[in-house]
């Protein structure tokens, strides 16, 4: 059989509900900074000269279902965080469209925001840096309340303060320290608190446990997939590293230079993965069983996401690499399961 029968360009299948999250085409191009070394090029097509631009999200296309929590993994400096930003309305995309909900928003103002606010919240990688160090614990997470509910008394509010405190771990009794008098990982509840304070739909977590020790990341993962369970919460959740999130996931995005490889729900890509860096990602992460996959070797060789007219995002590393992959951008391509992947040598039959 042909490597291709099975494979389609990417679409939705006409009976699949509406996601909650729709990305299509996202694009974010970010100037390189004026002393840089050579940061203007002579575009020879129109023969005048360009500011060179880190090309951050090239093109992403994302569907996030209702409950789902799906996890975007890649080496630090991907475009991961930006991508989370985007889609939260903290960066103005330079291209492409975010909906929610069937409502675009990704060019809406300041005010149009608000009531998506309340839905969408956003759990950030450093609590430290987050939080207000001026505010106690109980007014940090009394003050969302009494934005999203002006007409609550303020006995309703403290409670429901507590409550969440009470929810995530912390004693009620530490609601009047502050920041700085938290270990990381309560600082880290905390936030989550915050974001589960005014009862959203959907959280973005970037990176909530990269900064935290083993035992704590454990104990934060649990809260998060407890808080999903009582309150079918939907994830975007960021992480560089694929063993955190494959008890976690639903899905499994893997981004490299602003666009995705892969995409596959969870046990499909840890069982199956089909994209090179998504295997050398998987032979890169301690696992406890033994493994007779040969680890995969990848060049050293990564140079910046500077914009690029043609051909794949990996191909300075892969050793799958060939004259089409050097000339032409891989298109996006799903299998009849639903498993999607970008690349030359998955479509030609070259890797298996």
């Amino acid at each position: 059989m042909n490597p291709t029968d099975s494979l389609q360009t990417l679409g939705r299948a006409a009976d699949a509900p509406a996601p909650l999250v729709r990305v299509r085409g996202l694009h974010k191009r970010f100037a390189l900074h004026p002393e840089r070394l050579l940061p203007w090029r002579f575009d020879k097509r129109r023969r005048a000269w360009r500011r060179q631009r880190i090309h951050a999200v090239n093109g992403v296309d994302l569907d996030i279902q209702r409950g789902d929590a799906l996890c975007v993994v890649g080496e630090s400096g991907c475009g991961k965080s930006t991508l989370a930003r985007l889609i939260m309305g903290l960066l103005t995309a330079s291209d492409g469209e975010v909906s929610y909900d069937g409502q675009r928003v990704d060019r809406l103002d300041a005010k149009q925001w608000r009531p998506f606010r309340r839905r969408m919240q956003m759990i950030f990688q450093n609590p430290h840096s987050s939080l207000n160090p001026r505010l106690t614990m109980r007014q940090t997470l009394e003050e969302p309340i009494r934005f999203h509910h002006p007409d609550w008394p303020r006995s309703k509010i403290r409670h429901r303060a507590d409550a969440l405190m009470a929810d995530v771990g912390i004693d009620i009794g530490w609601g009047e320290r502050f920041a700085h008098e938290l270990s990381g990982g309560q600082r880290q509840r905390i936030a989550i608190a915050r974001a589960l304070s005014v009862e959203p739909e959907f959280i973005v977590a970037d990176e909530p446990v990269s900064a935290l020790d083993v035992s704590v990341q454990a104990q934060i993962m649990n809260l998060l997939m407890d808080a999903q369970a009582e309150r079918r919460l939907t994830y975007l959740f960021i992480t560089h590293d694929l063993a955190v999130v494959e008890h976690f996931a639903t899905q499994v995005a893997v981004m490299y230079r602003g666009t995705i490889c892969e995409l596959a729900d969870a046990d499909t890509l840890f069982a199956q993965p089909r994209h090179p860096y998504t295997r050398a990602l998987l032979a890169a992460s301690p696992r406890l069983e033994d493994s007779d996959t040969e680890p995969l070797r990848l060049s050293d060789e990564d140079p910046p996401p500077i914009e690029t007219s043609s051909g794949c995002v990996f191909r300075e590393r892969c050793p799958h690499v060939n004259a089409r992959c050097q000339r032409e951008t891989p298109a996006a391509l799903v299998t009849r399961d639903g498993h999607r992947v970008a690349c030359h040598a998955v479509e030609e039959g070259r890797i298996s």
